[in-house]
């Protein structure tokens, strides 16, 4: 059991309002188009991964938050951590991870997977807060072509290629 599956119940109620400022900031910078894949990393109810008008995945490794998004949309949800994303390489045109970065428990393996499986752009959150923030910045610029990156009120907001 995670921190996540115990908050499960209460999620939206603490992030919805927070994540939906997030997903406003981030749309006036990308919108993929309809027929586009997108994967969700580190999707939790789905709030991050519904607001897209495309072909939508979410992955997470917290079962309970992946069963209160499964029962929302026609969005495929699996459990799963960033670390071992289970699709193939290239998969996926989109891949976006709002504010779960710094949940990863290996974050170079999750950034290698994340790569692994995108092919055009990247949209990467984490809590300018967290103590590993400094590391994030970086390997993200190491691993990525970083095109742009915001400071929001809560988190860095990098988007790339």
């Amino acid at each position: 059991m995670t921190y996540y599956d115990d908050i499960s119940e209460g999620y939206e109620e603490l992030h919805k309002e927070e994540q939906e400022k997030k997903i406003m900031l981030i749309k006036a910078f990308f919108e993929p188009k309809s027929h586009e894949k997108l994967l969700d990393v580190g999707c939790g109810t789905g709030l991050t991964t519904e607001p897209w008008q495309c072909i939508r995945y979410g992955i997470d490794p917290a079962k309970k938050l992946i069963e209160r998004a499964r029962q929302k949309d026609i969005i495929e949800y699996k459990i799963a951590p960033a670390e071992n994303i289970p699709y193939p390489d290239g998969f996926f045109d989109h891949v976006v991870s709002i504010t779960a970065i710094q949940n990863f428990f290996d974050i170079r393996k999750g950034l290698l997977e994340i790569k692994r499986v995108g092919k055009k752009s990247f949209v990467l959150s984490a809590l300018k807060r967290s103590g590993k923030i400094d590391v994030i910045r970086q390997l993200i610029n190491d691993m990525f072509e970083v095109k742009k990156e915001i400071e929001e009120e809560k988190d860095l907001i990098f988007f790339a290629s």
